[in-house]
């Protein structure tokens, strides 16, 4: 069948340029059109023009702001393939064309040609029902716990300039005891003059009984070391810093009220689509990384093997070889999703402790392959993604398995990881000393505790290498070791 590729460079403000290409590359039609429905079909039938009846367009488009989802919409309803590509990849191609002029025709025909070189990229399926509000709720909810992030670092960023001695007496994150006596009394002389027992009662109401006592005395100490080194010196507005403060303790507030309400939502939306709880059973997932596991996922079906969905989180490293040579340790491609990514990383450094396969994984490449922390934690993520693929496919819960492959409980899963996979605290100092230097070597014919064969039929993917190499990803960040 004749393939038609069209390359789109979405516009936010202006029209956008499409360039449609034949299988051989050549550029058989150019348009600029609005999201609209007469200009969108316009563009179909400029494409589909002089080509077999049966034709389906793959149209490729890198996502920009919200003026991906009309264009896709229109598209995928038709019958035709269409492709999101990552920053990454299409500006790699894109260097090429526009070395010496650079157009949006070119970023168009860049975009493209990207069908015809890569033959990894994943259609986009437009999430419907239940699905759809689960990823809607996912997106809100990630935004206003980023976003409730950033206010409450503003606030320890502000306090800190106020009291230099914060992190020395009070330590650790703010609670939210520390939040609302800062909202009222982040002033430091308005600190000491309400006295301890007021300042306890702000804390104890406002952590549930958590704190008391001993953290308004921790507060009144720092405020007091504050005003002895300042004084009233007119370059630390007091004042104006509290009023600041108060302001940033306030959006935090609503900022976390309405994370509450899209983490309910959220919740509902998930056991509709996940009513078994699959993603949940994986180990180190919990309560939030299911939703943002099935919410990115979509339909498994759309990954035909646990490879192509790790190469979609961006866990794989790039591939480089030349000749007979294989080399390893290259940046992971960051090609996925960054919350997919987030999760599952922040899943396998729990999920290492909890189940003896991961651990063995994690214990392999802090010991024999030279690895620190950040970079064994990133293998293990990339098996996760992999196992996660494999139960969301059969329908099958995750079973905690030893490396026998034998049905082990939580607490037989810690005693092996205790006596077998500890890593020693030396070889830990040995490591963060080393980050950035090139792996140690392992000796030819070492067999890896990790790689050990073994029968867990939802986690038979430790077999792999454990730098994995995959062609169909894009280019990665060079900075970021892997």
């Amino acid at each position: 069948m004749a393939r038609r590729l069209v390359g789109i460079d979405l516009g936010v403000a202006t029209a956008h340029t499409v360039v449609v290409l034949n299988e051989e590359g050549r550029v058989v039609a150019r348009r600029r059109c609005a999201p609209t429905l007469q200009r969108l079909e316009e563009v179909e039938q400029a494409a589909l023009n002089d080509a077999p009846a049966e034709t389906r367009l793959e149209v490729v488009f890198e996502a920009t702001g919200a003026a991906w989802l009309p264009v896709a919409v229109f598209f995928v309803r038709r019958g035709h393939r269409v492709y999101g590509v990552s920053t990454a990849k299409a500006s790699a191609l894109r260097k090429f064309w526009s070395r010496h002029a650079k157009s949006n025709s070119i970023d168009a025909k860049t975009r493209a040609q990207l069908a015809l070189i890569d033959d990894g990229l994943i259609p986009i399926e437009l999430a419907e029902g239940p699905l759809g509000s689960l990823d809607r709720r996912v997106r809100a909810a990630d935004r206003l716990r980023d976003l409730a992030s950033a206010h409450k670092m503003r606030i320890r960023e502000l306090a800190r300039q106020m009291m230099p001695m914060l992190d020395e007496a009070i330590g650790g994150e703010l609670t939210h005891g520390d939040i609302a006596l800062l909202e009222r009394y982040a002033d430091p002389r308005r600190l000491v003059r309400a006295g301890r027992a007021r300042l306890t009662a702000v804390i104890q109401k406002a952590s549930n009984g958590h704190h008391g006592p001993a953290r308004a005395d921790a507060w009144v100490a720092v405020a007091r070391q504050a005003i002895e080194l300042y004084g009233d010196d007119p370059a630390v507005a007091f004042e104006d810093l509290a009023a600041e403060i108060a302001g940033e303790a306030r959006l935090w507030h609503a900022t976390e009220t309405e994370h509450r309400v899209h983490a309910r939502a959220r919740e509902a939306a998930y056991q509709v689509v996940d009513p078994n709880g699959l993603a949940r059973s994986l180990p180190g997932v919990g309560t939030t990384g299911g939703p943002v596991i099935v919410a990115t996922m979509g339909r498994p079906g759309r990954f035909p093997n646990p490879d192509a969905f790790k190469a979609f989180t961006g866990l794989t490293p790039r591939a480089s070889q030349t000749g007979v040579s294989d080399r390893k340790g290259h940046a992971m491609t960051k090609a996925g999703p960054r919350r997919l990514r987030d999760q599952l990383v922040q899943s396998a450094n729990t999920a290492r402790k909890v189940d003896p396969q991961l651990a063995a994984v994690y214990w392999s490449q802090m010991v024999e392959r030279g690895a620190h922390h950040t970079k064994a934690v990133c293998v293990v993520a990339a098996r996760l993604a992999a196992r996660a693929h494999a139960v969301m496919t059969r329908g099958e819960p995750y079973v905690i398995r030893d490396l026998d492959g034998r049905p082990v409980t939580t607490a037989e899963a810690r005693e092996i990881i205790a006596a077998k996979y500890h890593v020693p605290e030396h070889v830990r100092r040995r490591r963060r000393a080393q980050q950035g230097k090139a792996p140690q070597a392992v000796p030819q014919g070492t067999a890896l505790r990790g790689d050990l064969p073994h029968r867990n039929a939802s986690a038979h993917f430790n077999r792999d290498q454990d730098q994995t190499t995959t062609t169909s990803t894009s280019t990665a960040n060079a900075a970021t070791r892997y």
